[in-house]
């Protein structure tokens, strides 16, 4: 006599212990976890630094990493450092902006965009490092529309949108440790 044994029960079950098993570990959705102490709630970020020969770098970089902290939802942002928990600062070291395709009429049609920038997440007020990095990069290639008038809209829009790609990976990166 041969034995058979319910497949579709050994498999929701090898599945429940594979999913418990990934929690145990510490695995999360990715974008949604942080392993910042539990009594960071407060993170005090200034525009940063301009360390480019860019004007305004610095500036559009810093609106998108403090749109991205918001949005996590665990932090509340602020500008001072009063009831804040942590710092997190920098300086934009090194912007490049290349043309890498150009269109019949030799017009740049796609960049490449990389951002550097020396990086810190310190507590306050004991300034113990949390997260470093002395040179974030960032490097991203960007397809630019045919409605963009200029050659200066083009530029701009170029470093907007990489602006909000570097924010997303550097609060990704700061959060969750890598």
């Amino acid at each position: 006599m041969r034995r058979t044994f319910p497949r579709r029960g050994l498999s929701w079950a090898a599945l429940v212990f594979v999913a418990a098993a990934a929690v145990r570990c510490g695995y999360s959705l990715v974008g949604r976890g942080s392993t910042l102490p539990a009594d960071v709630r407060v993170i005090r970020f200034q525009t940063l630094q301009n360390g480019t020969s860019r004007v305004g770098v610095e500036q559009r970089v810093s609106r998108e990493i403090a749109r991205e902290l918001a949005t996590r939802g665990r932090f509340e942002v602020r500008a001072d450092a009063r009831s804040a928990d942590a710092e997190l600062s920098g300086t934009v070291t090194q912007f490049d902006l290349y043309a890498v395709a150009f269109d019949e009429l030799g017009r740049a049609k796609e960049y490449q965009v990389a951002i550097t920038a020396r990086m810190s997440l310190k507590t306050l007020p004991d300034e113990k490092v949390l997260w470093e990095n002395p040179a974030y990069t960032f490097r991203e290639n960007y397809t630019l529309p045919g409605s963009a008038a200029s050659y200066a809209d083009r530029e701009n829009e170029a470093i907007d949108r990489v602006a909000e790609r570097f924010a997303a990976s550097l609060v990704s990166s700061v959060l969750e440790g890598f």
